[in-house]
């Protein structure tokens, strides 16, 4: 007879508990498979994104591929061209030749987008200086507005320099000189490399409350982002990445690769009308 792991019984019984508070499982990934991410659930990111990072993206298996039920993004110190290099064209993304560090980051834009509902990823962290793990989310309409009005939901980033801290924070249009502003926790996890753990958003039409094993260490007003432009009352999409140095990890140790971030599932939860 197959034996049923104490974290599968705690699993099932967690899914009870939230079936008990009216919720339902509308989406999930629990990487079941082998190969690549499944395109029809994931989009692939490339190239040079954001936050001026160091590492291009890609979609090859060897930076994103699930193993043993597991998804794994890998950061590989290795020097890859810019497909999009053209040294005329006044933006990092563009005109940086090479880049000294591949990795991964996918997301469910056009896929999956919902509003409200609670999101469970369970997943361990790389670790070392200059990792930035994230698991987060962007309004639906991101593409269409200019940023931050379609709002950002990080339900937890990680940078290596800073080994024992788990950040959550919301980003929205404010009328300050930045036109942004954030709000945002953070919680102290003992090896966030060495062990799984739950990462949690709770969001519902009042507040978004930030989790890691089912405890709330954040919360905030959805009010406080205001009333015309307040994006936390429309859909977003998820994303899961792993980069590299930038505007907050900082320096990159070289000596540190292969790092992995593994995810073990995502599941979305949506509260049933009563």
């Amino acid at each position: 007879m197959k034996k049923i792991s104490a974290f599968s019984i705690l699993t099932i019984l967690f899914i009870q508990m939230l079936h008990s508070q009216n919720y339902k499982l509308i989406w999930n990934e629990e990487f079941n498979y082998s190969g690549k991410p499944d395109a029809e659930k994931w989009n692939y990111e490339t190239g040079f994104i954001r936050n001026l990072e160091e590492q291009i993206y890609t979609k090859r298996k060897k930076n994103l591929r699930i193993k043993n039920g597991k998804l794994e993004i890998i950061a590989r110190k290795e020097k890859i061209k810019n497909k999009r290099f053209d040294p005329e064209v006044q933006n990092y993304r563009i005109n940086t030749e090479f880049a000294e560090y591949t990795s991964g980051s996918i997301n469910t834009k056009d896929k999956f987008e919902f509003k409200y509902g609670r999101v469970e990823v369970r997943a361990k962290l790389p670790k070392g200086q200059g990792v930035w793990p994230a698991i987060w989310m962007l309004g639906a309409n991101f593409e269409e507005i200019e940023y931050p009005y379609a709002g950002e939901i990080d339900i937890m980033e990680h940078v290596g320099k800073v080994p024992d801290e788990i950040h959550a924070t919301v980003h929205y249009p404010w009328d300050n000189p930045q036109g942004i502003t954030s709000n945002g926790g953070t919680r102290l996890l003992d090896n966030p490399s060495e062990k799984f753990h739950v990462y949690s958003v709770s969001w519902t039409d009042e507040k978004i409350e930030f989790l890691i094993d089912n405890s709330v260490y954040h919360s905030f007003d959805i009010d406080q982002a205001g009333e015309k432009t307040n994006p936390f009352r429309k859909p977003f999409y998820l994303i899961l990445n792993l980069a590299l140095g930038g505007n907050w990890a900082g320096e990159v140790n070289p000596e540190i690769f292969p790092q992995k971030f593994i995810i073990d599932y995502v599941r979305v939860y949506k509260k049933i009308e009563e």
